[in-house]
């Protein structure tokens, strides 16, 4: 079965694009710049596909891994294409909006016969599993928090996401509806396994897709900061509809197509901690940590496994998240995984 990888000359894209092939794996590698996919797949003895993302050409393919963001942008007329197409779609978003947009289309991919999993990177494989693991421990949990660590760096497109959501701010789930609120609204000590930090609200992908997996209504989810970090962002916070208006974005992002990932001896050093803890109305609660390779490292290795999974196992048509299609251990086949 012939699969794909869109907006395989990005940074991810481009991880992803060798690490398959040095599995012996044969991907189509496509995107819109002719030169940069043309370059790499001669190098890499795979077919190449040049177009734009509002313009898909996908006859012939069974599976889509969407690596070009921001997702917000280009996300809905890929997973219109693989509708139409019959083909199943991945991507690596960590996008609230975009999660929420995708879980509605369940009915119409089971009717097609098509796999819709958003999020099969290291956005959101280690925290939809934890949040799953804590769901068997505490099945009538009310309240989950995840919390995370760690990083060598971010590539320009994650970059440009983060620039394309300082206009809405924060974001938590409270009693099963996604609420928006201020940058910063909530800071709390997180018991990582390295040691207690600070950590302070981000609007998380897992704030949508924790909740299809476990049905936990009040979620929210933490990143690590520091006490200067956090009383900068407290200053600027009044400003942000600024850095969110157009003429900003422009001159922000083109600032961040200069931005270089993480080079892989950073990949190979770095590494990430997740915390999370569930509790219900009674008082009962459970807590467990996660540590696993370095963000980006991780990613390739879920992607991966997740596309080889939906080509060669029985199709589970629908909207999914990781832990709903894999099950709660997914996370723990990778190496450099570690659960307590």
């Amino acid at each position: 079965m012939k699969w794909m990888i869109y907006g395989a000359n990005g940074y991810t894209g481009e991880l992803i694009a060798r690490e398959a092939v040095r599995r012996n794996e044969r991907p189509v590698l496509a995107g819109r710049n002719a030169h940069r996919i043309g370059t790499l797949a001669t190098e890499l003895g795979c077919e190449s596909r040049v177009f734009d993302v509002d313009r898909p050409r996908l006859d012939g393919i069974s599976l889509v891994l969407h690596c070009a963001g921001p997702f917000v942008h280009t996300s809905q007329p890929m997973v219109r294409a693989c509708l139409d197409a019959g083909a199943h779609y991945l991507d690596i978003t960590g996008e609230i909006s975009v999660f929420e947009s995708i879980m509605k289309l369940d009915a119409d991919a089971k009717q097609r016969g098509v796999t819709l999993l958003p999020g099969v990177g290291f956005d959101v494989v280690p925290s939809d599993c934890l949040a799953a693991m804590l769901k068997a421990r505490v099945p009538d949990a009310v309240d989950l928090i995840l919390a995370f660590t760690g990083g060598a760096g971010v590539s320009a497109g994650t970059q440009k996401t983060i620039i394309e959501g300082l206009r809405e701010g924060g974001a938590i789930r409270r009693d099963g509806v996604i609420v928006r609120v201020p940058v910063l609204h909530d800071t709390r000590q997180i018991p990582f396994p390295s040691g207690s930090h600070l950590a302070m609200t981000i609007p998380w992908g897992d704030v949508s897709t924790a909740f299809h997996t476990t049905g936990i209504p009040n979620i929210r989810v933490y990143r690590a900061t520091s006490r200067r970090a956090a009383a900068r962002l407290r200053k600027i916070r009044p400003f942000l509809p600024i850095l969110a208006s157009p003429p900003v974005k422009w001159i922000l992002r083109g600032r961040a197509s200069r931005q270089a990932g993480p080079d892989a001896g950073a990949r190979e050093r770095g590494h990430m901690e997740l915390w999370g803890c569930a509790s219900n109305t009674r008082g009962g609660s459970a807590a467990m940590s996660m540590r696993t390779p370095e963000g980006y490292a991780l990613t390739v290795l879920t992607a991966i496994e997740s596309a080889m999974r939906v080509l060669h196992e029985p199709v589970q048509a629908g909207s999914l998240t990781p832990a709903r299609r894999f099950g709660a251990d997914f996370i723990t086949t990778f190496p450099g995984v570690t659960v307590s």
